[in-house]
């Protein structure tokens, strides 16, 4: 089967890649032309733009940044899409979006499936993602086969929407363990510990969570490159606020979590890794 991706950022491209190693025809998009050249030299064919790769494929898959992104990248592949189209959303984006593009899509003929991903860079690239699934359970499973290329867990979670609204709830835990992880190992240096042994210790007991066990080594190494990105997290926080107010739910940790992130964004820290907070709560202690 032919299938087109598009976005070949830090989890797109991995993914895409195994979906070329599942032995699907892919062809792909993105708008930075030589970070597709990886792909190309295994065996992937590279679109000139959007309208051929949609004239050419039967699924699309989406990996971009946000709402606005989809949603103008949809407008211009349905120009050429055939009818029943199948068009797979990676993306994180405002969940009323997503239904917006269920009902938009669905009356032009083709099929929409939102389906966020958590699991980090790491989970892109050897394949174990958690994938969200929002949309008909007929269009999901259509879908799943192909997303167990580089999903460990993929799952309806129900209609449409669902998906983006499950990786809110994700987005608010993952910001808590963050400020936990930052929190605690900036308090462990402030009072004189060592932090390897103290990372190690908290890790292996009730205080362990996965940003212990992945982004715990890059504060002790003051790797600051991103896998996950301040001011991508920053942007899924936002969607939690919007989904959080309008269900009426409170998320006090989540707001704090975003306003310390923001400060970093307007030090023009906003392309390092989220770990990176440890620093600014650091600084924020003198």
């Amino acid at each position: 089967m032919r299938v087109g991706f598009v976005g070949l950022g830090v989890m797109g491209a991995p993914m895409a890649t195994h979906l070329l190693r599942a032995g699907y025809q892919v062809h792909v998009y993105n708008r930075t032309p030589h970070k597709a050249q990886p792909l190309l030299d295994q065996g992937a064919h590279q679109a000139q733009d959007l309208q051929s790769l949609a004239a050419h494929c039967d699924r699309i898959f989406l990996c971009v940044r946000g709402s606005d992104d989809v949603t103008d990248l949809l407008r211009k592949l349905t120009t050429t899409a055939k009818p029943g189209t199948l068009f797979i959303d990676h993306s994180t984006i405002s969940p009323p979006v997503a239904e917006a593009l269920h009902h938009s899509l669905t009356e032009q003929g083709f099929r929409f499936l939102d389906a966020p991903i958590t699991g980090g860079s790491m989970g892109a690239q050897s394949g174990t993602l958690t994938i969200f699934c929002g949309g008909k359970r007929e269009v999901f499973e259509e879908a799943e086969v192909a997303m167990h290329a580089y999903g460990k867990r993929v799952e309806l979670v129900g209609g449409p929407g669902a998906g983006q609204r499950m990786k809110m709830a994700n987005q608010i835990a993952v910001a808590g363990a963050l400020l936990g992880l930052c929190e605690s190992l900036s308090f462990a240096q402030k009072a004189g510990l060592d932090l390897t042994q103290t990372r190690e210790m908290l890790a292996g007991g009730a205080a362990g969570s996965w940003a212990f066990d992945h982004y715990g080594p890059k504060i002790l190494n003051q790797d600051w490159r991103p896998g996950f990105s301040i001011a991508n997290q920053v942007k899924d926080l936002h969607y939690c606020e919007e989904a959080a107010k309008a269900i009426d739910a409170t998320i006090p940790m989540t707001l704090l979590a975003r306003e310390l992130l923001q400060s970093m964004i307007d030090q023009g820290r906003g392309e390092e890794t989220t770990a990176a907070l440890f620093e600014e709560l650091l600084r924020r202690s003198g």
